[in-house]
């Protein structure tokens, strides 16, 4: 039995009072389901960006590189010899609390998505996770689950997964975080967009069959989750990676002819979006026929067909005298094909099922009427910085940097990235846990592409504007520490409830920060993706939002990947730290896990600082003269050192830093914009530096299996990796 279209079904549907007023305004009657249906999900958070919009503008988004920037199914850029690399990152973050392996696998099946649809090949998968407190039973359940979708659904349709994040806080434990992004190589002279075109061209559906999975999805991912969510899994998709991997090959040959005039993936709102973007965007309408969508199950109504996220289905128009050229192709690749409709003149998205009219409806106000909100913002409270001699260091160096390489934000990924295949195709240079970003060539060139994500979220949660800079800086300083030259971002915009005036002023916050950094190192963004609604109403009615999570997916490019470096320490080697070191304690992770704190102002990002720091060391790499390079993040300096020494299995003698700082914070301090480099002579190397008027300064010497710290410790390299390698898996075995 169809219910009634009221005010009541529109608030259930994820409309507001006044939003469901304009709908009957431009509609003139009360709306069928179906165009209920429409609205509902055109309008949400996830689609229209109602919230986001007015700050998303600020991002700068061009370069001489850049062939297409945000407003296409990913951004592209040249990257020499004729060729561009296509890349986004979106978010499954709502699906993966209810049903972590179907929520993280289908996130990785649709960003794959938004890439070939383009006509690029999909070279890499990376990933961003955060996940609650790690002892939780609950967050085990989750990891578990979202590793092996990611795993199960990349392995499976034959793109490696090469890099990604973790993080652990309990501020993620009622709302994990699942961020995928996807590169691919494509010919720059042959991508293919969304925009349809051509009155009477045949609009054809590919790939799998409808069914009733995901059904509002995009309005499930728009909203907080309350105590309902397990009562949330039918809006969670269900995933095919062999069937993607043969949608894959089928579009690419397609494209390989001139059959194709616009393409789009069926994503969030299925159908739905898909045909209205396409048709928006070129300013046609387009008539459906639901009858000839190929369904998988018995008796669907044209609302469900329009509103199903079913996994590995594209929409396109055709040139008419290659319809049957496409079928062809499609049937051999063992995929349906089916004309569903045709482009018309009259501006207008018409469905019919059934022999009557389910949906009729203008285009343009879909998207010109689209609420736009300037939600009211409250600036995130500033905190003092704090003074590292005032802070007492009660463990000493050793116990300090033992507990910080076994603490959940720091311990080896290794649990994780054994369980995906970072090398298939063959391509990959450097694999998770050998560089600070990814290293994968591109087939039959000599040229690379350096790909990282990162963000630092209890940095963004204390001073929003300045984490967000951070996320971006660093993405830049891992993609130069491989040598490669940073060309541009995506980014994932993580946050809470955009009603709240704190959490809005979050989010602009952190959009000032990016677009400060990114014009500062001519590091554009050329897509991405806005996730809000990320917390969890308790049942007591309080809401607790997740910490404010800008996650950047960074790329870069390397003319000869024979000239990447990683991080692993070899003997005897001079181990130097470019960029100045103050020894910054404040939300530090010595302070959280040593002293047992979480406040202080984060470190602050000199930008101008940081690219002549990172351009200088970009250039010796390139010139041969580094071994390896590692960046100083998480942890500080001691902590980058015992990494570099554990990847290469190689101790280090480092002796005492400069008296005028606390050993703790010189060691363990996160001041920004810095790098270690093992060199083979550091005299030379620090002469360089000088003349070029960067800060360097020779902190230790290679060799041996034992790292000897500056207090006249030894801790052998074995035992570090040992506790270091040690924590995840032992986690996961509780997971039972």
């Amino acid at each position: 039995m169809q219910r009634q279209v009221d005010q009541s079904l529109a608030a259930e549907f994820g409309l507001s009072a006044e939003e469901y007023a304009n709908v009957l305004e431009i509609m003139g009657r009360t709306p069928t389901l179906t165009e209920l249906g429409i609205f509902s999900v055109m309008w949400s958070e996830h689609c229209s960006y109602k919230s986001s919009r007015v700050w998303l503008k600020q991002l700068p988004t061009k370069a001489p590189w850049v062939i297409h920037g945000p407003g296409e199914n990913a951004g592209v850029v040249a990257i020499g010899d004729g060729l561009a690399a296509v890349f986004k990152m979106e978010s499954h973050n709502h699906p993966s609390f209810i049903e972590p392996y179907q929520g993280a696998a289908t996130g990785v099946g649709g960003i794959l998505r938004d890439v070939f649809t383009m006509g690029a090949r999909p070279i890499a998968n990376l990933n961003a996770l955060r996940f609650g407190n790690p002892s939780a039973p609950g967050t085990r359940r989750i990891v578990d689950g979202v590793v092996r979708g990611i795993g199960g659904y990349g392995n499976c349709v034959g793109v490696p997964t090469v890099g990604g994040e973790i993080n652990f806080h309990p501020a993620y434990d009622g709302n994990p975080l699942v961020n995928a992004m996807t590169v691919g190589i494509a010919r720059a002279d042959r991508i293919f967009l969304s925009a349809a075109a051509g009155v009477g061209n045949p609009v054809v559906y590919v790939g799998s069959k409808t069914g009733r999975d995901g059904i509002h999805g995009a309005t499930m991912a728009s909203a907080e989750f309350g105590a309902d969510a397990e009562e949330k899994r039918p809006t969670v998709q269900v995933g095919d990676p062999f069937t993607e991997k043969l949608l894959i090959e089928a579009c690419l040959e397609l494209m390989e002819t001139d059959a194709i005039v616009a393409i789009q993936d069926m994503g969030a709102a299925g159908l739905t979006s898909s045909s209205v973007e396409m048709a928006g965007k070129g300013g046609v309408g387009i008539d459906l026929d639901l009858d000839a969508v190929p369904q998988r199950e018995t008796g669907m109504t044209a609302y469900e067909m329009m509103l199903s996220e079913s996994q590995e289905r594209m929409l396109m128009v055709l040139r008419p005298d290659r319809q049957e050229l496409a079928r062809s192709i499609f049937e051999k690749w063992e995929l349906d094909f089916a004309v569903i409709g045709h482009l018309t003149d009259t501006g207008r998205i018409v469905v019919r099922h059934q022999g009557a009219v389910e949906a009729d409806i203008e285009l343009a106000p879909l998207a010109d009427k689209a609420p736009l909100y300037h939600r009211p913002t409250a600036e995130t409270p500033k905190q003092p910085a704090l003074a590292a001699a005032r802070i007492e260091d009660r463990v000493g160096l050793g116990r300090a940097l033992e507990t910080l390489i076994a603490c959940p934000d720091l311990c080896s990924r290794a649990w994780v990235w054994n369980q995906y295949d970072s090398t298939i195709g063959g391509q990959t240079v450097k694999r998770p846990g050998a560089a600070d970003a990814a290293v994968v060539r591109i087939e039959g060139h000599a040229r690379a592409l350096a790909l990282t994500t990162d963000c630092t979220p209890r940095y963004c949660a204390a001073d929003p504007e300045m984490g967000g800079m951070q996320a971006v800086a660093e993405a830049w300083r891992n993609i130069t520490a491989v040598g490669a030259r940073p060309l541009a971002v995506t980014d994932n915009m993580n946050f809470g409830n955009p009603e709240r005036p704190e959490i809005m002023g979050q989010f602009a916050a952190a959009i000032r920060g990016m677009a400060a950094a990114c014009e500062a190192l001519d590091f554009p963004v050329v897509s991405g993706n806005v996730s809000l609604y990320n917390e969890t109403r308790a049942p007591n009615g309080e809401a607790r939002a997740i910490l404010p999570t800008p996650a950047i997916g960074g790329l870069g490019v390397l003319d000869d990947a024979a000239k990447a470096v990683g991080m692993a320490l070899s003997p005897w080697l001079d181990l130097v730290v470019v960029g100045a070191t103050r020894g910054w304690l404040g939300q530090s992770l010595w302070l959280r896990e040593i002293a047992g704190r979480e406040d202080g102002a984060p470190p602050p990002v000199d930008l101008a600082a940081e690219k002549s720091v990172g351009d200088f060391v970009r250039a010796q790499i390139q010139a041969g003269a580094v071994r390896a390079c590692h960046d100083v993040s998480d942890g500080g300096l001691l902590v980058a050192v015992a990494e570099m020494a554990m990847a290469g299995r190689v101790g280090a003698r480092v002796p005492a830093g400069p008296r005028d700082i606390p050993s703790h914070a010189f060691w363990f301090g996160e001041d920004q914009g810095r790098y270690v480099l093992a060199v083979p002579d550091a005299a030379a190397f620090l002469r360089v530096a000088e003349a070029a008027g960067v800060p360097a300064m020779k902190i230790g010497t290679s060799g041996g299996q034992d790292l000897t710290l500056p207090d006249g410790g030894t801790i052998s390299v074995a035992s570090l990796c040992a506790a270091h390698e040690g924590v995840l898996p032992a986690l996961m075995e509780r997971a039972g």
